[in-house]
């Protein structure tokens, strides 16, 4: 849910990097620290254990003039992915307004993103959100590597509905296709955003 403060002018948005263990989503954030200006984000906040994996969150704030006359806010969070810390993906998961789903590409995977994902959609509903009401973009991340499963597949097993999410190929290391996810995650947070403040102007009105 974006907080709104009217005095201060400002916006701020949640989104949240989900998927698997090293599946990518820190080094999506530590590309996209790398990659802007300094002037418009905030130093990039990670806890981590020594084998490199997240153990509570990444955290990163962007700043944008996005919606004419606020100051626009993206906090961007990641989740560890081992299961031992699914009370914390529940938590991050709260009051997020878009979710960016980080896929590992290697065949090997294949069943951990599938249960990574059923673990997102549990929690969301756990939380009183589900993935019809929430702006999601699928990442399909390390393509680089020669044991990526067809994208045919990932699309099969993730994003097999009526309506497909947008889905990117990525390698988060090298940064291909990093600045797109989010770009695009951030448009469908916008454009949910300004459809309910249309729908609440409406009823305004109407009443």
């Amino acid at each position: 849910m974006p907080v709104i403060n009217s005095e201060q002018k400002t916006v701020s948005f949640k989104i949240v990097y989900c998927g698997t263990p090293l599946s990518g989503k820190t080094a999506n954030l530590q590309q996209i620290h790398a990659k802007l200006d300094p002037e418009g984000r905030s130093d990039l906040v990670s806890l981590s254990t020594a084998q490199d994996r997240t153990l509570f969150f990444d955290f990163l704030s962007l700043e944008s003039a996005a919606i004419p006359g606020f100051r626009t806010a993206f906090h961007l969070y990641t989740v560890p992915g081992q299961v031992t810390y699914n009370a914390t993906l529940q938590l991050v998961l709260r009051q997020a307004d878009g979710v960016v789903f980080v896929a590992d590409s290697q065949m090997d995977r294949q069943r951990e993103n599938v249960q990574a994902f059923q673990a997102l959609e549990a929690n969301l509903r756990l939380n009183g959100s589900s993935l019809e009401r929430l702006p999601l973009v699928l990442q399909y991340n390390k393509r680089d590597l020669p044991n990526s499963a067809p994208v045919e597949y990932l699309e099969f097993l993730l994003n097999n509905r009526p309506v497909p999410w947008l889905s990117f190929e990525a390698d988060a290391r090298g940064g291909r296709n990093v600045l797109a996810t989010l770009n695009a995650i951030s448009q469908a947070v916008l454009m949910r955003f300004q459809e309910q403040q249309g729908r609440r102007e409406t009823e305004m009105a109407a009443a």
